[in-house]
């Protein structure tokens, strides 16, 4: 609930939309993404593996998207986005793909050079379980709930409304007004005055 899906792609969409319209700067290319939950899958389904059977070797997610990206010769922009809470195991194997050799090394022998058009980007929670040597190798953009507060989710709110109140000026206005005076005060209140059977966050 900090914004980073929001941030990411107002960029994307942002350096997109100045490659359309002719933009001089050559940083503003076409970008791609590629987001995977590295967590709702093993390492094999993630990475590759053999088959214990007909010793085949099977394609992962992660490298699969390596090697689609690598194979993409134009400049476009490829950002593989891993959207989904860091692990010790998967993320360990990420360390010579974010070193200055950017290169995955499967089991199968395979090594993926990243071109210099790719960047791997984590989106997560924290980074409790996250090594020196892993964080370290990352450059940090640190968003949090608390900074973002509460107006963008009521005006987000407000233009998903029903289109009966979204032609009605005066029902959204006042709707608007309603939220600028008791949104703040009433979860103040909720915060120090209620004891709540389910806790919950602000958003």
């Amino acid at each position: 609930g900090g914004g980073k899906t929001s941030c990411y792609r107002t960029l994307q969409r942002s350096m997109t939309e100045l490659r359309q319209s002719g933009s001089a700067n050559p940083e503003m290319q076409t970008v791609h993404t590629y987001v995977l939950n590295p967590k709702c899958i093993s390492m094999g389904e993630l990475y590759g593996e053999f088959n214990e059977i007909t010793s085949e070797w099977k394609d992962g997610l992660a490298s699969g998207l390596m090697r689609a990206a690598v194979s993409q010769t134009n400049s476009d922009r490829k950002w593989i986005v891993f959207d989904g809470p860091v692990d010790a195991v998967w993320i360990e194997s990420m360390n010579t793909v974010l070193d200055d050799n950017k290169k995955l090394c499967l089991n199968s022998g395979e090594i993926i050079k990243l071109s210099a058009q790719m960047t791997m980007m984590f989106e997560v929670e924290d980074l409790a379980v996250a090594s020196p040597a892993t964080v370290s190798r990352c450059g940090m953009v640190y968003m949090e709930p608390i900074s973002l507060g509460l107006e963008p989710y009521f005006i987000s709110w407000l233009n998903t409304l029903p289109e009966r109140v979204q032609s009605n000026p005066g029902i959204k206005q006042r709707l608007k007004k309603m939220g600028e005076k008791l949104l703040e005060e009433g979860t103040y209140f909720i915060r120090h005055d209620v004891v709540e059977p389910v806790v919950t966050v602000d958003n």
